[in-house]
């Protein structure tokens, strides 16, 4: 073994694999993307099967078919992804697994890159599943592999639940010797075990509330991700466990802490800083902390013990107030009379983001710490000579909104829809993607964004409702084979007027580009028939069909406004490469675009209207003192679209 920095998703991989994980399918989502990615690397070595799965319903059951065998499976997924999943997922949690079965949920607090900010934690509970929640890459390493043992021992799947920041972080750790995963299972005929009717489930019932209520409540109290400890993490650290405690502490004690997950190093660094800027401070030494790496089941007696050896504990943790809920529960059950803060009256911010900043000034404000104020620094202008100042707090940053890349085919596509339906009724529906982006200025061309596939079904809403109303969806190639046809078929059926349109740009770029059904491309690096996507709108009855290019406007254009007159559910298929995987597969630009500084008239429509980043305003002026446009030639692609805005035809 060799000493690496590994990031937590590649942290989550080599534990899975390290516990010879058979299967593994899932779909990709940010921030969980990277793990069956870094798996995938290792198929050959290990002989463990990888797919992108067509999304996360199906990822979970094709891994319960493994399961039902006996072979270990990990299903991977972004938090909004376990909705998708949420059928099989809440029947396996009665019905049961026999190989190891875990699920990674990967939480966004922010969020950063999804819908909603949802906590797993929850979804274990409702779902009554297991989970895990690490703070560190280290600790999720770890934690994936007793969570096979977990899940094989009670016979259910469970629950990983990291975090962005997890997710993300990187640290030094032992890139451990790979070996071939386990030998796979043989699937064992036992219909009274695996058709779920509704007698075994109420029999199962009983044994998961069992399980959960007081099995596993006593087991994680002992486990080693719960403790009660007192000691910083040093800075530099991210792995240091608590010192344990026996809870044995008198009951005017100074104020204790709660945390789990990346909140839990959040706190120990800012508590080390303290310790730093306050060397004299007694208060600082030793803080007790409950630190919680297993929220369901929650670890009731050794929470317990740490409540009734403290009158004032604060808790830190991101998203929703799943310690401090369960420590008030459990105050309130065994009559302890106590105070417990967080985000339920308002001590610890309820949204985003936790910080060790954040933390840290909640910590001066709780024990009454005099913040640091004044900084001394040495003036290079006298020799040795110091001077004191204020500190101020850092400017805001400047916002910079994402945008569609220079070059981005949808781009192409909004514009020839917004051009062919000017001054039209009109409702543009959104959906998941790259092209979420399109509802930015100037193109304004998304008015709703739910979830993946409600564009086509939203449309219908609105044109059921409004029948007058031109009615567009805008879906992208993989999220059209995610979640897109059950919505056409219903489209179809229920006779709906729309246009549908697919943003086909042979990836699924917004998460990395992994193949999907309609790149001909597996996992395990097989080439296989692309599945067509027009085949499918015409096998349901979708008619007219149009394939054009985006960046040929005046052939868009066209397409729209036919598609847009005809009856029924028409589609328009706009099919261009993402410009960040074009020259991989063979596609060609003339290069970047020049401005004829004597045709250009400063009128920027072309920045105006399409927003493409390689355009802006120049400090250059033409004749009549109007400011030219100019082309960033690093960022152009040559994709031409502005040329054909230009009404000079000054780009060339």
């Amino acid at each position: 073994m060799s000493k690496q920095m590994i990031m937590g998703n590649q942290a989550i991989a080599l534990g899975a694999l390290k516990a010879g994980v058979n299967l593994v399918a899932g779909y990709p989502g940010t921030p969980s993307s990277e793990i069956i990615e870094f798996i995938a690397k290792y198929k050959d070595k290990t002989g463990t099967y990888v797919e992108w799965s067509v999304n996360e319903k199906a990822a979970v059951e094709v891994a319960a078919g493994a399961s039902y065998a006996g072979s270990r499976t990990l299903v991977t997924m972004k938090q909004v992804g376990l909705n998708v999943a949420s059928d099989p997922v809440m029947c396996l949690s009665y019905v049961g697994v026999k190989g190891g079965m875990v699920i990674v949920s990967a939480d966004d607090p922010g969020p950063i890159s999804s819908q909603t900010e949802q906590d797993t934690r929850n979804f274990a509970q409702y779902s009554k599943l297991p989970c895990f929640d690490p703070s560190t890459p280290l600790e999720a390493y770890e934690m994936i592999q007793e969570a096979f043992e977990v899940s094989e021992k009670y016979n259910t799947p469970v629950l990983l639940r990291p975090t962005t920041r997890v997710d993300h972080a990187y640290e030094s750790m032992d890139f451990p010797e790979l070996g071939p995963c386990r030998e796979p299972g043989i699937f064992e005929k036992d219909s009274k075990r695996w058709v779920i009717f509704p007698r075994s489930s109420y029999n199962n019932h009983k044994r998961i509330f069992e399980r959960n209520e007081k099995i596993l409540p006593k087991v994680f109290s002992e486990s080693k991700w719960n403790k009660i400890g007192g000691e910083s993490l040093p800075l530099g650290c991210t792995s240091s466990q608590p010192t344990p405690s026996n809870g044995e502490h008198p009951r005017n004690a100074p104020v204790a802490f709660a945390a789990g997950g990346i909140s839990y190093c959040y706190l120990m660094e800012a508590i080390e800083i303290l310790k730093r800027e306050n060397p004299d401070n007694a208060q600082l030494q030793n803080i007790p902390v409950l630190k919680i790496g297993t929220p369901y089941p929650f670890p009731k007696d050794l929470a317990e013990k740490f409540l009734r050896n403290y009158s004032d504990i604060t808790v830190f943790e991101e998203l929703d107030p799943v310690i401090e809920e369960n420590l008030i529960r459990i105050a309130g059950r065994s009559c302890i009379d106590c105070h417990i803060s967080g985000k339920l009256d308002g001590i610890v911010p309820v949204a985003g983001e936790l910080s060790v900043e954040i933390i840290k000034n909640i910590l001066i404000s709780k024990l009454s710490i005099k913040a640091e104020s004044e900084a001394t620094v040495v003036t290079s202008a006298s020799e040795g000579s110091s001077a004191s100042f204020k500190e101020t707090a850092a400017p805001e940053l400047p916002v910079r909104p994402p945008v569609l890349c220079a070059g981005c085919p949808h781009r192409g596509a909004f514009y020839a829809v917004k051009q062919a339906m000017k001054n039209q009724k009109t409702a543009y529906c959104g959906d998941i993607g790259c092209y979420t982006l399109g509802n930015a200025q100037p193109l304004d061309m998304t008015d709703t964004c739910l979830c993946m596939g409600a564009d086509i079904t939203m449309a219908q809403g609105f044109y059921h409702n409004e029948p007058d109303r031109k009615c567009f969806s805008f879906i992208g190639d993989s999220t059209f084979f995610a979640s897109g046809i059950t919505g056409v078929v219903n489209a179809v059926y229920n006779q709906s007027h729309q246009v549908i349109c697919i943003l086909d740009n042979s990836t699924t770029a917004m998460t990395g580009h992994q193949p999907h059904p309609g790149t001909g491309l597996t996992m395990m690096g097989e080439i296989v028939d692309k599945i067509s996507i027009k085949k499918i709108l015409e096998a349901i009855g979708v008619s007219p069909i149009f394939e054009v290019d985006p960046f040929n406007q005046e052939e868009s254009v066209k397409a729209v406004k036919e598609a847009a007159e005809s009856k029924g559910v028409s589609a328009v298929i706009f099919k261009s490469p993402c410009i960040a995987i074009a020259a991989k597969l063979g596609y060609k630009f003339t290069g970047a675009k020049k401005v004829d500084a004597e045709k250009c008239i400063g009128c920027r429509k072309c920045i105006n209207e399409l927003g493409c980043p390689a355009l802006s305003v120049s400090l250059a002026k033409n004749a009549k003192g109007k400011q030219l446009v100019e082309i960033d030639r690093a960022l152009c692609t040559g994709c031409g679209l502005c040329s054909q805005v230009c009404p000079t035809k000054a780009i060339f």
